[in-house]
């Protein structure tokens, strides 16, 4: 129980958690950082730990304490979110026929599976790229690219793409505005912002079939 707690309140307030972690472990940080990321890209049936606004609060720490090194942090989460990206294609072309027969399996849903195939259906290869920014979809991507036997050369190109561009904009807007009061003195409220925000393609689609079948 008393992990479960925990992983809601790095869920909802990363930053506190986080500086938590840093002033008991120090460096250490880098490996949590790598786990966290690694996970949340790698393993499908783990789609609820904080992205967006987790890479945000390394920024913001990055630039108010100084106690996490962009240098550093921003390689090492490109290639967590690499190491995740492969690990979960591959688990799509071993186990995908499995997984999709199931209605839930932990945390993953065959509703999360469905909503990905349908980004897949509509934007192609570029998916890979923009599920980054968006949610549970960045988790279920991948497997569902090597379940559905995405050629790997492809599927690496976009990969490549996107976890430059999802670690390298997030963590420097998350330095660059923390420097800002305001921001760093409603940061809760913040990252409720940047979820909705993750989320909004989401709740736009939903809305969109919605009144589509109503319609019909």
């Amino acid at each position: 129980m008393e992990y479960i707690q925990y992983l809601f309140d790095f869920v909802k307030d990363p930053l506190t958690v986080l500086s938590l972690f840093i002033s008991s472990h120090g460096s250490l940080v880098y490996a949590f950082l790598f786990l966290i990321v690694f996970v949340e890209t790698g393993v499908v049936v783990m789609p609820i730990l904080p992205g967006d606004s987790l890479l945000f609060s390394i920024g913001l720490i990055s630039a108010t304490t100084g106690e996490i090194n962009l240098w550093i942090v921003i390689p090492l989460l490109i290639l967590a979110a690499l190491l995740g990206d492969n690990l979960n294609y591959f688990i799509g072309r071993k186990f995908g026929d499995y997984v999709q027969t199931r209605e839930r399996l932990f945390l993953l849903k065959k509703s999360h599976i469905d909503e990905t195939e349908k980004y897949f259906a509509e934007n192609g290869g570029k998916t890979i790229i923009l599920a980054r920014f968006i949610p549970i979809v960045r988790t279920v991507a991948p497997f569902v690219a090597g379940a559905g036997e995405m050629p790997y050369k492809t599927f690496l190109s976009y990969s490549i793409a996107g976890a430059i561009l999802w670690v390298s904009s997030i963590t420097l807007l998350g330095c660059f505005l923390g420097t800002i009061p305001i921001i760093k003195a409603n940061f809760e409220k913040v990252v409720l912002l940047i979820v909705f925000i993750s989320i909004l393609p989401i709740v736009l689609k939903v809305l969109k079939t919605k009144f589509k079948n109503s319609g019909d």
